[in-house]
C-alpha cells in the first residue's frame, strides 16, 4: 500500500481505522440484527472530519478528493457495508449532483445539513421497468407554469425511505431522445407528492434501506432543476464514474475481511494433527484472494487518481467496478469455504460479508454492462468504432 497513497493518506487511513474501531465495530452486529440505520454514528463521522471529502469548505467539506473517500468506503465496509451504503447515497450520489451542477441556494440547502450527517439525501434513477436502461425511463415531468408536475415511480431508491432530499430524473421531453430530454430535479421528501410505497427486504445490506417510491402530481418549481432543462443525461453521466469508484472501494472493503478473516482462521484451526494453512487446497486459495485484492486496489487508485486530477475515468472506474466487485464476491466465497459450516453461521462476520458483497455485481451498473462499456471503449481506442 505505500506505493499506492501518500504520507498524508495514510495518516488518514490510519485516524479513521481508530475512530472505526471505536465507535463503528462494536455496533455492526446490532446494525445487522436491527436493520436499522445509525444514525448518531454518522454525526460522530462528520464530526472527525470524514464525510465532506467531495466538497468544499464553505459547505462543510475539506476538499481532498475522491482518493480520500475512497479510504472512507474501504474502511467502513470493513466493518459495516450498510454503514457506507447510507453515507456514499447521501454525500455522493446525491450530494455531488448538487455540488457540481446545482446552484448557489441549492448548495445552501442541501449541503451543509447532510455533511454535518444530520439530514441525508437519496438518488432516484433505477425503476421498476428500467434498471440498466436509464435512458428509457418512464416518469415523466412536465412544465407546468413557471413549475413542473412529477409523475412515475422509482424503485431500489436508498436512503429514501428518511431521506431530507431527493435528486429525481424524469423526462421532460417526450419527443426527443431520452438523453436529450431528461432533467434532473431536487425535490424536497416533505412534497406532498411525494410518497413511500414500501421499504424492500433485502437478502444482505442490512441497517441499509431501500425503497420504491412514488411521484403523483409532484410539483417542484422551476429553480429546483439541477443543472439545465433537459440536460439531465448530462448530471446522470457525470455521477456515474464516482459511484463506481465508491462500489469498487466498498467491495475492497469488504474483501479484505472476508481474507484477513479466513487467515487468522486457516492458521489456527487444526485438522488431521496440522494447521489447515498447510493444506495446499487452503493456501492457494489465500493465494488467489491476495493476489484479487492487490489487484482491485491498483485498479481502484488509477480511476481514483484520473477522476482527482479532472482526467476522463468512466472506463477505468467500469474497469475497477468489474474487478473489484466480482472479487469481493468470490473473496467471500473462497472465505467461507475456509471456513466450513462456522462461516455459515449467523454468528460469523464472514456469513455477512457473503450476502453483502453479493450486491456488487449489480448495484451501479450490473457486471455485464461494465464489460459492454469495457469492450465498446476498447474496440473505440483501436478505431473499430
Amino acid at each position: 500500500m505505500e506505493f499506492f497513497y501518500s504520507k498524508e493518506e495514510h495518516e488518514f487511513r490510519a485516524r479513521l481505522a481508530k475512530f472505526l474501531k471505536e465507535e463503528l465495530a462494536p455496533i455492526s452486529d446490532e446494525i445487522e440484527r436491527t436493520d436499522e440505520v445509525p444514525f448518531e454514528f454518522f454525526r460522530k463521522l462528520s464530526a472527525q472530519g470524514f464525510m465532506g471529502a467531495m466538497h468544499e469548505n464553505k459547505y462543510g467539506g475539506t476538499g481532498q478528493g475522491i482518493i480520500y473517500d475512497h479510504i472512507v468506503s474501504e474502511e467502513i465496509c470493513y466493518h459495516s457495508v450498510a454503514v457506507d451504503i447510507a453515507r456514499a447515497q447521501s454525500v455522493m450520489y446525491f450530494g455531488l449532483p448538487i455540488s457540481r451542477w446545482g446552484t448557489e441556494e441549492q448548495k445552501k440547502r442541501c449541503l451543509p445539513g447532510i455533511l454535518k450527517g444530520e439530514k441525508f439525501g437519496a438518488i432516484a434513477i433505477t425503476e421498476p421497468r428500467g434498471g440498466s436502461d436509464a435512458a428509457y425511463m418512464e416518469t415523466k415531468a412536465r412544465r407546468k407554469g413557471s413549475n413542473f408536475v412529477i409523475d412515475g415511480e422509482k424503485t431500489w431508491i436508498t436512503n429514501s425511505g428518511f431521506a431530507a432530499h431527493l435528486c429525481v430524473f424524469a423526462i421532460t421531453n417526450p419527443v426527443v431522445h431520452p438523453k436529450k430530454g431528461m432533467t434532473a430535479f431536487l425535490v424536497d421528501a416533505d412534497n406532498p407528492g411525494f410518497k413511500v410505497v414500501r421499504k424492500i427486504e433485502t437478502m444482505g445490506v442490512r441497517g441499509g434501506s431501500h425503497c420504491h417510491i412514488r411521484f403523483n402530481d409532484c410539483v417542484v418549481p422551476e429553480k429546483d432543476i439541477i443543472g439545465e432543462e433537459n440536460q439531465g443525461w448530462d448530471v446522470l453521466v457525470d455521477e456515474l464514474a464516482s459511484e463506481r469508484i465508491d462500489i469498487a472501494s466498498r467491495g475492497l472493503g469488504c474483501g479484505r475481511r472476508a481474507f484477513e478473516e479466513a487467515v487468522k482462521y486457516s492458521a489456527t484451526r487444526e485438522q488431521f494433527r496440522k494447521k489447515i494453512r498447510q493444506f495446499e487446497g487452503i493456501s492457494f486459495k489465500i493465494a488467489e484472494m491476495k493476489a484479487m485484492l492487490d489487484a482491485s486496489r491498483a485498479l481502484i487508485v488509477r480511476a481514483a487518481r484520473r477522476y482527482d486530477m479532472g482526467l476522463p475515468a468512466v472506463s477505468e472506474a467500469a474497469i475497477a467496478k468489474l474487478v473489484a466487485s466480482e472479487s469481493a464476491f468470490r473473496i467471500a466465497d473462497m472465505s467461507m469455504q475456509i471456513h466450513g459450516a462456522h462461516g455459515y453461521s449467523k454468528d460469523s462476520v464472514v456469513e455477512r460479508i457473503f450476502r453483502d458483497s453479493r450486491v456488487y455485481g449489480f448495484g451501479g451498473g450490473t457486471t455485464e454492462m461494465m464489460k459492454f462499456m469495457i469492450q465498446r471503449d476498447v474496440y473505440k481506442e483501436f478505431g473499430y468504432l
